[in-house]
């Protein structure tokens, strides 16, 4: 990773519970963690995409944002398999055995569940991993602090498992409200969040950051719970989530939004996060490599400012969906800035002006499941 390693080399981040689930975890220096939330770029099982339909919020720019979940589709799975939620599933695999190629479609598993929004990552299982089954967390999606309603997608979760579709042992966490946005685990002990969505009294019972601690620590085998005060984007509906903000990756560094353009309304609380930032230390009492993206220029509709971040990309086993947004030298200064930090994974830049028109990017729309969850779409019983 050249100028982006701290001497000496941390051994990699994605190595960790592999040694862990081979049973040669006397290697590692995590040895001391029997289960992780698994970090975004574990082996993965598949991907579960929720897909939008004329009764959601969608239904005025339907066309434009079906052309990115195509897109998406296409790039999730001719990758690995690909778990379509909709109310009437039938209907998107006609449309995608018309528009994607045999071996993007027989890599499709299709789940027929109501759905109220496209969401995924805030109302999908969140997965913890180690010696035994696979842990399927699910906790209460209340619609970003009872925005919008979601008493659908809060329901999508138990009948996927009771489906089959997913592998392991579900937990019901029901009663407390938590959304896979706003939350990152590096699998080692470590859990980046922020303050404004956590301890806000929309979400929680309770805002105590002890108290949140503790619990976080119990459900996902933290040691470590990383509290991000500053930064937010115009036009986000989610508090703040860190998926917009601040991302964990492997080798002990974080990816994260940086302004320079101190004219913009962003700078003052996006420079208080970078020094921040830079106080943080893993599990292991060691500092992060902060490398920073560029803030996209500002997207405007309808006179409000659209949430537009790079940090909102997808890691899958051997790429990583990056969000643009028809800024070609930001887009691809994105990109390689990405690419500094999975050199061994292939970049796919994905067009996401549709999906920010609804306040969300990339990996807001999509959940990735580890190793040994998602059934393989030959699996699927007809």
């Amino acid at each position: 990773m050249g100028i982006f390693t701290l001497p000496p080399k941390p051994p990699r981040a994605d190595l960790d519970l592999e040694s862990l689930l081979r049973g040669d975890a006397t290697q590692s220096p995590v040895q001391r963690f029997r289960r992780a939330l698994a970090a975004e770029w574990f082996p993965q099982s598949g991907v579960q995409l929720t897909w939008p339909h004329a009764e959601t919020d969608w239904a005025a720019t339907l066309e434009d944002v079906t052309a990115c979940y195509l897109r998406m589709a296409y790039e999730i799975a001719t990758r690995e398999p690909l778990l379509i939620v909709h109310p009437r599933p039938e209907e998107v695999r006609a449309l995608l055995e018309k528009q994607l190629p045999l071996r993007a479609t027989q890599n499709i598993l299709y789940a027929a569940c109501e759905t109220n929004d496209t969401w995924a990552r805030d109302h999908a299982f969140l997965t913890v991993v180690g010696t035994g089954k696979p842990e399927l967390l699910d906790f209460c999606f209340n619609g970003w602090g009872g925005k919008f309603p979601a008493e659908k997608d809060n329901a999508i979760n138990r009948q996927l498992f009771d489906s089959g579709l997913l592998r392991g042992t579900y937990v019901s966490h029901l009663d407390f409200e938590l959304e896979g946005g706003s939350i990152e685990s590096d699998g080692r002990g470590t859990l980046l969040t922020t303050s404004a969505c956590l301890q806000n009294p929309n979400r929680q019972h309770t805002t105590d950051r002890a108290q949140l601690e503790t619990l976080l620590c119990e459900w996902f085998s933290a040691s470590n719970v990383l509290w991000l005060d500053h930064g937010a984007l115009a036009g986000d509906d989610t508090d703040s989530h860190i998926d917009t903000l601040a991302r964990l990756c492997p080798d002990r560094t974080i990816l994260y939004v940086r302004q320079d353009d101190e004219a913009d309304e962003h700078y003052a609380s996006l420079k208080k996060m970078e020094e921040q930032l830079q106080t943080f230390r893993d599990s292991e009492g060691q500092p992060f490599t902060l490398v920073s993206l560029p803030l996209p220029d500002a997207i405007i509709e309808a006179g409000e400012r659209l949430p537009a971040t790079y940090a909102n990309y997808l890691v899958l086993n051997r790429a990583i969906l990056l969000p643009v947004y028809g800024q070609p030298a930001k887009d691809e200064q994105a990109r390689r800035t990405v690419q500094s930090v999975f050199p061994k994974y292939d970049v796919v830049p994905i067009d996401c002006r549709a999906l920010i028109r609804q306040h969300g990017s990339l990996h807001c729309a999509t959940m990735q499941y580890p190793r040994g969850v998602m059934l393989k779409p030959s699996e699927q019983k007809a």
